[in-house]
Protein backbone atom coordinates (compact mmCIF):
# COMPACT_ATOMS: atom_id res chain seq x y z
CA UNK A 1 0.00 0.00 0.00
CA UNK A 2 2.87 2.38 0.72
CA UNK A 3 4.19 1.66 -2.71
CA UNK A 4 0.86 2.59 -4.32
CA UNK A 5 0.83 5.89 -2.40
CA UNK A 6 4.38 6.64 -3.52
CA UNK A 7 3.48 5.88 -7.14
CA UNK A 8 0.39 8.12 -6.95
CA UNK A 9 2.42 11.00 -5.43
CA UNK A 10 5.08 10.56 -8.14
CA UNK A 11 2.43 10.57 -10.88
CA UNK A 12 0.84 13.70 -9.46
CA UNK A 13 4.20 15.47 -9.37
CA UNK A 14 4.88 14.52 -12.98
CA UNK A 15 1.49 15.79 -14.11
CA UNK A 16 2.09 19.15 -12.37
CA UNK A 17 5.50 19.48 -13.98
CA UNK A 18 4.04 18.74 -17.36
CA UNK A 19 1.26 21.36 -16.84
CA UNK A 20 3.71 24.21 -16.09
CA UNK A 21 4.72 25.93 -19.33
CA UNK A 22 8.41 26.35 -20.06
CA UNK A 23 9.42 29.85 -21.18
CA UNK A 24 12.16 29.99 -23.76
CA UNK A 25 12.13 33.73 -24.50
CA UNK A 26 11.51 37.05 -22.69
CA UNK A 27 10.51 40.55 -23.72
CA UNK A 28 11.02 43.87 -21.90
CA UNK A 29 9.23 47.20 -21.87
CA UNK A 30 9.33 50.44 -19.88
CA UNK A 31 6.80 51.73 -17.37
CA UNK A 32 6.78 55.53 -17.22
CA UNK A 33 6.18 57.03 -13.76
CA UNK A 34 5.60 60.75 -13.12
CA UNK A 35 4.30 63.20 -10.54
CA UNK A 36 3.97 66.95 -10.25
CA UNK A 37 4.86 68.58 -6.92
CA UNK A 38 2.61 71.61 -6.44
CA UNK A 39 3.45 74.83 -4.64
CA UNK A 40 1.71 74.89 -1.27
CA UNK A 41 1.95 76.87 1.94
CA UNK A 42 0.49 76.35 5.41
CA UNK A 43 0.30 79.28 7.82
CA UNK A 44 -0.49 79.40 11.52
CA UNK A 45 0.22 81.75 14.41
CA UNK A 46 0.41 81.43 18.15
CA UNK A 47 -1.96 83.68 20.13
CA UNK A 48 -0.67 87.06 21.27
CA UNK A 49 -1.63 87.77 24.86
CA UNK A 50 -0.92 91.10 26.49
CA UNK A 51 -2.05 89.69 29.82
CA UNK A 52 -3.50 92.06 32.39
CA UNK A 53 -3.09 95.63 31.13
CA UNK A 54 -3.05 98.38 33.76
CA UNK A 55 -4.25 101.47 31.85
CA UNK A 56 -3.70 103.69 34.90
CA UNK A 57 0.10 103.31 35.19
CA UNK A 58 1.00 105.23 32.01
CA UNK A 59 3.10 102.44 30.52
CA UNK A 60 2.80 100.63 27.21
CA UNK A 61 2.56 96.85 27.31
CA UNK A 62 4.50 94.70 24.85
CA UNK A 63 3.95 91.11 23.73
CA UNK A 64 5.01 88.72 20.97
CA UNK A 65 3.58 85.85 18.94
CA UNK A 66 5.10 83.38 16.50
CA UNK A 67 4.08 83.15 12.87
CA UNK A 68 4.78 79.78 11.23
CA UNK A 69 4.90 79.45 7.45
CA UNK A 70 5.64 76.10 5.83
CA UNK A 71 5.95 76.16 2.03
CA UNK A 72 7.10 73.80 -0.66
CA UNK A 73 10.87 74.07 -1.13
CA UNK A 74 11.85 76.94 -3.42
CA UNK A 75 8.49 78.72 -3.12
CA UNK A 76 8.73 82.50 -2.58
CA UNK A 77 6.13 83.67 -0.04
CA UNK A 78 4.94 86.94 1.52
CA UNK A 79 2.89 87.16 4.74
CA UNK A 80 0.65 90.18 5.32
CA UNK A 81 -1.92 91.08 7.97
CA UNK A 82 -5.21 92.96 7.79
CA UNK A 83 -6.42 95.64 10.24
CA UNK A 84 -8.42 93.18 12.35
CA UNK A 85 -12.08 93.30 13.33
CA UNK A 86 -12.06 96.26 15.73
CA UNK A 87 -14.36 99.13 14.77
CA UNK A 88 -12.43 101.78 12.82
CA UNK A 89 -9.14 99.84 12.97
CA UNK A 90 -6.30 100.37 10.53
CA UNK A 91 -3.10 98.36 10.25
CA UNK A 92 -1.26 101.18 12.05
CA UNK A 93 -3.92 101.42 14.79
CA UNK A 94 -5.62 98.10 15.43
CA UNK A 95 -8.34 97.84 18.08
CA UNK A 96 -9.37 95.10 20.45
CA UNK A 97 -13.03 95.30 21.45
CA UNK A 98 -15.08 94.75 24.55
CA UNK A 99 -18.59 95.74 23.48
CA UNK A 100 -18.33 99.36 22.35
CA UNK A 101 -15.01 99.85 24.17
CA UNK A 102 -11.81 99.78 22.11
CA UNK A 103 -8.25 99.06 23.31
CA UNK A 104 -5.68 100.26 20.76
CA UNK A 105 -2.64 98.21 19.81
CA UNK A 106 -0.22 97.78 16.90
CA UNK A 107 1.64 94.80 15.39
CA UNK A 108 5.22 95.09 14.14
CA UNK A 109 7.71 93.01 12.18
CA UNK A 110 10.75 94.16 14.19
CA UNK A 111 11.71 94.07 17.85
CA UNK A 112 12.24 97.87 17.94
CA UNK A 113 8.54 98.15 17.04
CA UNK A 114 9.09 100.62 14.20
CA UNK A 115 7.87 98.61 11.17
CA UNK A 116 4.09 98.14 11.32
CA UNK A 117 3.01 94.73 9.99
CA UNK A 118 0.41 95.57 7.38
CA UNK A 119 -1.50 94.38 4.34
CA UNK A 120 1.41 94.91 1.95
CA UNK A 121 -0.32 97.84 0.20
CA UNK A 122 0.90 101.41 -0.12
CA UNK A 123 4.27 103.12 0.15
CA UNK A 124 5.38 101.82 3.52
CA UNK A 125 4.33 98.22 2.93
CA UNK A 126 5.76 95.93 5.61
CA UNK A 127 5.34 92.26 4.96
CA UNK A 128 7.26 89.21 6.09
CA UNK A 129 8.95 87.37 3.25
CA UNK A 130 10.74 84.09 2.78
CA UNK A 131 11.55 81.21 0.49
CA UNK A 132 10.09 77.84 1.44
CA UNK A 133 12.37 74.98 2.38
CA UNK A 134 9.76 72.36 3.20
CA UNK A 135 10.00 73.04 6.94
CA UNK A 136 8.19 75.51 9.16
CA UNK A 137 9.83 78.93 9.07
CA UNK A 138 9.17 81.06 12.13
CA UNK A 139 8.88 84.82 12.39
CA UNK A 140 8.25 86.75 15.58
CA UNK A 141 5.40 89.25 15.55
CA UNK A 142 5.82 92.11 18.01
CA UNK A 143 2.82 93.85 19.59
CA UNK A 144 2.29 96.90 21.72
CA UNK A 145 -0.72 98.25 23.63
CA UNK A 146 -0.01 101.96 24.05
CA UNK A 147 -0.27 103.94 27.24
CA UNK A 148 -2.75 106.81 27.49
CA UNK A 149 -5.89 104.68 27.27
CA UNK A 150 -6.81 105.27 30.91
CA UNK A 151 -10.51 105.95 30.31
CA UNK A 152 -11.22 102.30 29.38
CA UNK A 153 -13.31 100.16 31.71
CA UNK A 154 -12.03 96.83 32.94
CA UNK A 155 -12.98 93.71 30.98
CA UNK A 156 -11.74 91.27 28.40
CA UNK A 157 -10.73 92.79 25.05
CA UNK A 158 -10.09 90.75 21.90
CA UNK A 159 -9.48 91.03 18.18
CA UNK A 160 -8.78 88.71 15.26
CA UNK A 161 -6.27 89.63 12.58
CA UNK A 162 -6.33 87.70 9.34
CA UNK A 163 -2.90 86.65 8.07
CA UNK A 164 -2.53 86.05 4.33
CA UNK A 165 0.39 84.22 2.74
CA UNK A 166 0.77 84.85 -0.96
CA UNK A 167 2.95 82.44 -2.93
Amino acid sequence: MKTNLRRAAFAATLSLAAATPAFAQTAQGDLSVSASVSKNCIVSASPMSFGSVDVTNGQSVDSTAELSVRCTSGTDWTATADAGLGTGATTAARRMQNGANLLGYTLYTDSARTNVWDDGEGEAANAIEGVGNGSAQLATIYGRVFSGQNSLPSGDYADTVQVTVAY
